[in-house]
């Protein structure tokens, strides 16, 4: 059994910063990407970044230049560093994996940007 958790989230002002975390537990014998989704009520579920096993990373053109993602593969962990945040960001973050070949999803961690 595979699990993924997310920690991090919460409230901030927009221009603000937040981090958020996942790591990989469970019977893993391969990862071939991990990465960050997002979900705002009566939307699809997007993409926001992510690194694919070779260390390609795709981000979305909504969160370039303000959003990094880094992987560690050691740990079985991806981190998305959330800069210069804006109320448009506020959303469900879901951490995303692909590990022996199946997708897994974490339980999604809140984002709200706010004054």
């Amino acid at each position: 059994q595979v699990q993924l958790v997310e920690s991090g989230g919460g409230l901030v002002q927009p221009g603000g910063s937040l981090r958020v975390s996942c790591v990989a537990s469970g019977s893993i014998f391969s990862i071939d990407a991990m990465g960050w989704y997002r979900q705002t009520p009566g939307k699809q579920r997007e993409l926001v970044a992510r690194v694919i096993g070779d260390g390609t990373i795709n981000y979305a053109d909504s969160v370039k230049g303000r959003f990094t993602i880094s992987r560690d593969n050691a740990k079985q962990t991806v981190t998305l560093q959330m800069n210069s945040l804006k109320p448009e960001d506020t959303a469900v973050y879901y951490c995303y994996g692909y590990v022996n070949e199946f997708n897994y999803w974490g339980q999604g961690t809140q984002v709200t940007v706010s004054s």
